[in-house]
């Protein structure tokens, strides 16, 4: 597949993937920020093209990524190829997941969803599904947007259905037999960012000079996220133990 096909069907969710992409610095405190409870064999829930993998890579970490789409599945293929352990297409909310996956279950140390679970209407069947993918004790991490009353343009261009307080998401995790052992919010300037231009502006899509800029203080906005203890911020994180 040439750039040049993969480009022709873009859509918003591609064009905030790639508008991420160039956020070396974002994506790099991101991982920083799930790394410390990841282990073993790792499994990547939407890994889109590759911006969180690519850091759980540089660092040496036994991955395997996937996609519900097969266009994402390729480009992984392609820009990963012998550096990832496996790359397949995987729906988590598949009403055949047991099936198609079964060889899967009890096979990784750590499952992790960053900005998935938001785009599935039946949320506690996506993280039944992870669960069972999971190795007793293993861990699974779930980033979601958080807070509802930022529900805008931008979540709408992408298809999410809701936006969670960190008590919504690990009450949805407790559900599925899991125990919470971290849960934190993340980057809380983002929160300014997101409601001006999705709220005010009506952007449909991250505008790349903004993460540009945006990127270029990251070192500033992680002091500031320790400052106020990860108590608010634009994600709510949560990690549990099976």
């Amino acid at each position: 597949m040439s750039e040049f096909e993969f480009k022709e069907i873009d859509n918003e969710g591609m064009l905030t993937l790639e508008a991420i992409s160039i956020a070396n610095n974002f994506n790099n405190w991101m991982f920083k920020t799930i790394e410390p409870f990841c282990k073993g064999k790792i499994l990547e829930i939407g890994s889109g093209i590759g911006n969180i993998s690519s850091e759980f890579i540089k660092n040496g970490h036994q991955i395997t990524v996937t996609d519900i789409r097969d266009i994402y599945c390729a480009y992984l293929e392609r820009k990963f190829a012998n550096t990832v352990d496996n790359v397949f297409i995987m729906d988590i909310i598949d009403s055949d997941f047991d099936s198609k996956h079964k060889h899967l279950f009890g096979q990784f140390d750590t499952v992790f969803a960053l900005n998935i679970v938001e785009h599935v209407k039946d949320d506690s069947a996506a993280i039944s599904n992870a669960n069972k993918l999971l190795k007793i004790g293993g861990n699974l991490i779930i980033l979601v947007p958080a807070y509802q009353a930022l529900y805008n343009q931008f979540d709408k261009e992408l298809e999410h259905y809701k936006r969670y307080t960190l008590p919504e998401l690990a009450s949805l995790i407790e559900q599925n037999k899991l125990h919470i052992i971290h849960k934190q919010y993340f980057n809380f300037i983002a929160i300014f960012g997101w409601w001006f231009s999705g709220k005010i502006l009506r952007k449909k899509t991250i505008p790349q000079r903004q993460m540009k800029v945006y990127n270029s203080l990251v070192p500033v906005f992680k002091i500031i996220d320790k400052i106020i203890l990860n108590k608010i911020g634009i994600s709510a994180i949560v990690v549990a133990q099976k």
